[in-house]
């Protein structure tokens, strides 16, 4: 709920802390924020727009696939690796949380710790909301200035979502660790060339060390890889939960998967990496 995480809010406006009235957040300056009836609050600036957020669309299809389970045990290695020194109390940042699912299964394995929710869809933040029921969600970009106080939570997760290195040091305790998740160029193997999806650069990893060097170092990496057997029905959910749902039509997508052998064989290859802040 978003009174569990509240303290660790700013007013994206003045970056005075926020309290909980009636149904909305304020801060001293009298600047207000509605929250939604779904349980989250929209913190963009007037100035701002949501731009390439999920569409409910995308929403409902990542809902769908990771519900199935086939990211369970990526889930699971996280929140081990994230959980083990955390205590009661601690807030984890969920930078991109999408429908809440990672944070949702590190906040099972941390009883007492709590879990702020951001991301740029509305659409998956009224799903992230209901997640667990010690997450606070809010609307805000990666991008820009985030509303959160500076030092004010103990880790962070960013899992296949953009990475900004500046506000993460800023929010992150001087001690706390963020965990990034990146593809490999191995994942999703023949789905790549078969679909006509969008290519992972094989220096990704290497690319994300270099955008996030200012500010953090990194302490070690883990790759995760496992192999999950889909239908046609699964591999076109996939699809459409991802960024390449916007390159392909309904119509050409299941055109494609339909030349697939069914069910198909792919793999799931992404690497942990874990990051301390500067000094």
């Amino acid at each position: 709920m978003l009174t569990d995480v509240v303290e660790t809010l700013a007013c994206p406006l003045c970056r005075d802390g926020l309290t909980v009235a009636d149904k909305s957040l304020r801060c001293a300056a009298g600047h207000s924020f509605d929250i939604a009836r779904q349980g989250y609050v929209n913190l963009l600036p007037g100035n701002a727009r949501a731009g390439t957020a999920d569409t409910p669309e995308m929403v409902r299809s990542r809902a769908a696939f990771l519900s199935a389970g086939h990211f369970g045990g990526l889930a699971d290695l996280l929140a081990e690796r994230a959980g083990a020194a955390l205590a009661a109390g601690a807030c984890v940042l969920d930078a991109g949380a999408g429908t809440g699912y990672y944070l949702a299964r590190l906040l099972d394995r941390v009883p007492g710790a709590v879990g702020l929710a951001i991301d740029v869809s509305k659409h998956s933040l009224r799903r992230a909301a209901r997640a667990h029921p010690r997450i606070g969600a809010v609307v805000a970009d990666l991008w820009r200035p985030l509303p959160v106080r500076t030092a004010a939570v103990e880790t962070i997760l960013n899992v296949f979502a953009p990475r900004n290195g500046a506000e993460f040091h800023r929010v992150l305790k001087p001690d706390g660790t963020l965990y990034v998740v990146t593809p490999t160029a191995r994942h999703l193997g023949r789905l790549v060339p078969d679909l006509g999806l969008l290519k992972v650069d094989a220096r990704k990893h290497e690319r994300t060390g270099r955008a996030l060097g200012e500010h953090f170092l990194l302490a070690g990496t883990e790759d995760y890889e496992t192999e999950v057997r889909l239908s046609h029905d699964e591999v076109a959910t996939l699809v459409e939960m991802g960024p390449s749902a916007r390159h392909l039509s309904p119509q050409e997508l299941r055109a494609k998967v339909g030349k697939l052998p069914d069910p198909v064989l792919v793999p799931l290859s992404v690497t942990i990496s874990a990051y301390r802040p500067r000094r």
